[in-house]
């Protein structure tokens, strides 16, 4: 039998799961997947979410470790937080707020550079740096007082879609019936590959090694990204206090040499590169949490809604989109999936079930422009910082100079990170 978390219950039994039916059915423990059922429930929509690893307590951080997911959270997933009642929850004392962005050329000569700052922007802040538990704790608290909303421990098997639905078999027995169902699966995502749903996918030939540092200078509410010869991507991104979280993109055999080296090794390690910029700006870095590394590629699902035929599945995230984190806009991404997809659900007319046809090609079209763009830009991106030949170089270290000259392009770049949602 299913292991059911409902309610303001923690962790309960509940009936079989065999011949039930639902409104909508979310496939996936995330932080997008999570934000959706509660956003679907809160829509008074009946909503299951089905995970492997619900049931699994997501603690509160505190003290003066911070998590090793750290994300960059954009203004338009605070305003998808605060939609849902969940950004004034969330202790803001670990949350950091990045005033200024500054994105360094590999050749170490001063014009090579690109400044964005909140304040030309006539922005409060252009991201909030924090860690994954701490959104995923908050959600997880307001999914127990949710009674539109019951969580299971199970695993999808088996999905069979219809004219009128989808019926979901799940391993600990039974199964599920409902009009509409989200993959919010992850990259490997099993209902996508289930439903025959074609991707487009390319390795990066790149891992990224993740750790947290304290830092002797204040680094000022900046964001710090430096490109280094050879196609690797150095980013250090502020934590409250003199803290930084670090997202080192490197060949994977560099990454594996990495995650090796001790305090004494890695200050060596800044000291060579970026021409020492890293200790210049941020002082002596000393260790704090355990170095993790995780391969890196680019993901793209050709359809959003699927199975071709009579499409009852929608994706959203990682599921329909993966992209390099030079960007820091993964989860940002997947954030506005929701957003739009909740938009869309609450707007319906009154006769349209929440698969009708219409509403899923409406979701699928508004999030092809956004996901294609944001796509292109960091993968062309990441391609021109990897060229080897002097005249690339030259040209892409230019071209940071020069689009730190134009106010316009600047504030067109800023638009694009802060991204727009909306709720009216």
């Amino acid at each position: 039998m299913s292991e059911v978390l409902q309610n303001h219950l923690s962790k309960s039994s509940a009936p079989n799961s065999q011949n039930r039916s639902v409104d909508v059915v979310v496939v996936g423990g995330g932080i997008v997947g999570k934000a959706c059922a509660l956003g679907l429930a809160q829509l008074g929509l009946q909503t299951i979410e089905i995970a492997p690893d619900l049931g699994q307590n997501v603690p509160n951080p505190q003290g003066t470790q911070w998590g090793q997911r750290i994300y960059a959270f954009s203004p338009s997933t605070q305003k998808l937080l605060a939609h849902l009642h969940l950004w004034d929850a969330i202790d803001h004392g670990r949350l950091q707020p990045v005033r200024d962005m500054r994105i360094y050329g590999d050749r170490g000569e001063k014009n090579d550079q690109l400044h964005l700052s909140a304040f030309e922007a006539g922005t409060p802040q252009l991201a909030w740096i924090g860690e994954a538990n701490l959104i995923e704790h908050t959600i997880d608290q307001a999914s127990r007082f949710q009674n539109k909303l019951e969580r299971i421990n199970d695993v999808v098997e088996k999905i069979y879609v219809d004219a009128d639905g989808s019926t979901l078999h799940l391993k600990n027995g039974g199964s599920i019936r409902a009009q509409l169902v989200i993959a919010a699966d992850g990259a490997n995502s099993p209902i996508r590959n289930e439903l025959g749903m074609s991707v487009s996918e390319e390795s990066y030939s790149q891992s990224a090694v993740v750790i947290n540092w304290l830092c002797t200078y204040p680094h000022l509410e900046t964001a710090f990204q430096w490109f280094l010869p050879g196609g690797d991507i150095v980013a250090m991104l502020p934590l409250p206090g003199k803290q930084v979280s670090m997202v080192w993109s490197t060949s994977p055999e560099n990454a594996n040499d990495l995650l090796k080296l001790d305090q004494a090794q890695w200050l060596d390690q800044f000291a060579s590169i970026a021409h020492g910029a890293i200790i210049k700006q941020l002082g002596e870095l000393t260790l704090n949490s355990t170095p993790a590394a995780y391969p890196l590629r680019k993901i793209r699902a050709k359809r959003f809604i699927g199975p071709e035929a009579s499409p009852k599945v929608v994706l959203i995230g990682d599921a329909a989109h993966v992209m390099h984190p030079l960007a820091g806009q993964g989860l940002n991404l997947g954030l506005r999936d929701v957003a739009v997809l909740l938009n869309i659900l609450g707007k319906r007319e009154s006769f349209r079930s929440p698969s009708d046809i219409v509403l899923l090609r409406r979701y699928e079209r508004q999030r092809q422009g956004d996901t294609s763009a944001l796509l292109w830009v960091t993968d062309k991106l990441k391609k021109l910082f990897s060229a080897s030949s002097n005249t690339e170089r030259q040209l892409r270290n230019w071209g940071l100079g020069l689009v730190n000259k134009s106010h316009f392009i600047k504030q067109r770049l800023i638009e694009r990170a802060l991204g727009e949602i909306d709720f009216e």
